[in-house]
């Protein structure tokens, strides 16, 4: 079959085989990204005519709208402040525990926001470990922190999730800079500052506002953090959207915010697009690991140590006391049948598999796992099979990449929210129905990883020397034994990272998923809601356990993605 296949392919002119590449990644965009969009934008318009929404239209519009903007104006802000420095220390030094420090940065962002939440709780909330500590030695009787429900919890959050963001991308970029022109400078009489000031920041302005513009991106539609840890009081034009949709029930309100929260990100993200195509770092041949030193001046050392603390500080704490709080049971939890009253304990991870209750409507935690793994394994396929296809015809240079290569894009600038409720307005009847058909959940997922694939896949495809295909031609080799030999092997790193990275993405979304997921087939993030949202220490000791394990499986994604991305 794959020979048959090859020689009809090898027979098609250039416009024929753009269309057959182009097919299926195109009609996947259609039917389930752009054809969901319109329905909302319908929605919208109906709504936007409606006399009770123009009534109270600056309390339901007008007001989420800013605050989103606001929260996400300082998220961003303060992200740089703690992210560029980061971003200096990864290019330029070298410390004890860097590996770890690199995994510990990348693993908040690639986790769920209501881990990332659960995990803030487990440190700061009113049972966290500050909390219940500060508790015991003063003999308090009420928790003497109380940042949870205020905008200082949503903006550490954010700080926490997306420092990750500015450290992968300016310190790359600042990485790859050419040596030379910074010591050139310095042989010219110029103070550190001076060149920092009149050198490098010029060279890093572009990757400095593109990672600015993504960190805005992923803070204005934030939805799990501000869930979670916002409250009541702050609700963003996601959370807004969600609890219209699913709460009130008021749907062409919803459509009319998931609207205007679309027109604001496709704007930030063509600004971004623009940007991130420019050239703007002068790349040179180098050694691996060029360019970084041990700290040997005495500010140089304050500035490690200093960065350092920061970073265990707001990245490990909060994973830590996630991960300890999942194994031990303080006073908060006496009387709480079935779990020891203190101590180090593994009650939380065996109350995963009984239904204590005995509630006709429990599923068990472990079918969740399931759920998701499930869902995660067909998005990889569906996601590496198209990234593939993309990837072929963009590197062949077809005229109609310069049109479809951005609308691939476009599903990273939509709010999965948005994409959620556009699911339910199309997908309301057979055979596509969201409450019979649970398969969507992976389609909804293949749109956010599709993006990544391919742009881990491109790279590693035109990278591949045209003289090694034509020798295999010469030497007899038919083209599909031409890309199994000779095409695999060598983008075959890519495609371990391009799978893992859409295999993490669908484990941890949480926003569509909140839309699609039925009951009885829950995720473990839609689980980790549940248990959370109730009250009682058991719930939250059962979402502590799953957070951890959730945790575990993308720390472990993380690690196998660096190890294949460095080539050790």
């Amino acid at each position: 079959m794959l020979r048959n296949l090859s020689r009809k392919l090898s027979g098609l002119t250039r416009p024929q085989q753009a269309f057959l590449l182009w097919a299926v990644p195109a009609v996947f965009l259609l039917i389930f990204f752009f054809y969901p969009l319109v329905a909302v934008f319908k929605l919208a318009g109906e709504a936007a005519f409606a006399q009770d929404i123009s009534i109270n239209f600056g309390t339901r519009v007008w007001r989420p709208l800013a605050f989103t903007l606001w929260q996400a104006l300082l998220s961003m802000g303060l992200t740089l402040l703690v992210g560029l420095p980061a971003a200096y220390l990864f290019a330029r030094f070298q410390f004890p525990g860097k590996q770890f420090f690199r995994v510990l940065t990348t693993l908040p962002f690639i986790l769920p926001t209501v881990v990332v939440a659960v995990s803030f709780n487990a440190l700061i909330g009113p049972r966290g470990w500050l909390n219940v500590l500060l508790m015991q030695w003063f003999g308090l009787s009420t928790p003497p922190i109380q940042i949870l429900n205020t905008l200082g919890a949503i903006l550490l959050a954010h700080v926490f999730y997306n420092t990750s963001v500015v450290i992968r991308t300016v310190g790359s970029a600042w990485s790859q800079l050419d040596t030379r022109l910074e010591q050139a400078a310095r042989v010219l009489g110029a103070s550190p500052m001076r060149v920092f000031r009149e050198v490098t920041f010029p060279l890093l302005k572009i990757p400095v506002a593109a990672a600015a513009l993504l960190v805005f991106l992923f803070d204005f539609t934030s939805f799990g953090v501000i869930l979670l840890l916002g409250g009541p009081r702050f609700a963003t034009l996601e959370v807004e959207i969600y609890i219209q949709a699913l709460q009130m029930l008021n749907l062409p309100l919803a459509g009319l915010l998931s609207a205007i929260q679309i027109v604001c990100t496709l704007l930030v993200l063509a600004i971004y697009t623009k940007i991130a195509s420019k050239q703007f770092v002068p790349l040179m041949p180098r050694v691996k690991r060029e360019g970084e030193r041990k700290p040997q001046k005495v500010k140089e050392r304050i500035f490690v140590t200093v960065m350092i603390v920061i970073l265990i500080l707001l990245q490990l704490f909060p994973l830590g006391a996630l991960a300890l709080r999942s194994v031990t049971t303080l006073d908060a939890n006496r009387g709480e049948r079935g779990v020891v009253d203190k101590g180090f304990t593994l009650a939380y991870y065996q109350e995963l598999f009984i239904n204590r209750r005995q509630s006709l409507f429990y599923v068990p935690p472990i079918e969740a796992m399931r759920n998701s793994l499930l869902y995660a394994t067909i998005t990889v396929l569906l996601s590496v099979g198209m990234g593939f296809l993309v990837a072929y015809a963009l590197n062949a240079r077809f005229a109609v990449n310069r049109i479809l290569d951005p609308l691939l894009m476009l599903p990273l600038g939509t709010s999965a929210v948005t994409l959620g409720l556009g699911f339910i307005l199309v997908f309301n009847h057979p055979p596509l129905d969201v409450s019979s058909f649970p398969l969507l959940m992976p389609v909804a997922h293949s749109l956010v990883a599709l993006p990544f694939v391919v742009r881990t896949l491109q790279p590693a495809l035109s990278s591949i020397p045209g003289s090694l295909r034509n020798a295999a031609a010469v030497m007899g080799a038919p083209p599909w034994r031409v890309w199994l030999e000779v095409d695999l092997p060598i983008v075959a790193r890519a495609v371990v990272v391009g799978a893992i990275f859409s295999f993490t993405i669908s484990l941890g979304e949480f926003g569509a998923t909140t839309f699609l997921s039925r009951p009885e087939m829950p995720t473990m993030p839609v689980a980790i809601f549940r248990f959370i949202s109730q009250p009682g220490a058991l719930n939250y000791g059962q979402a502590l356990a799953m957070s951890t394990l959730l945790m575990m499986v993308c720390a472990a994604g993380i690690l196998v993605m660096d190890h294949f991305q460095e080539g050790d």
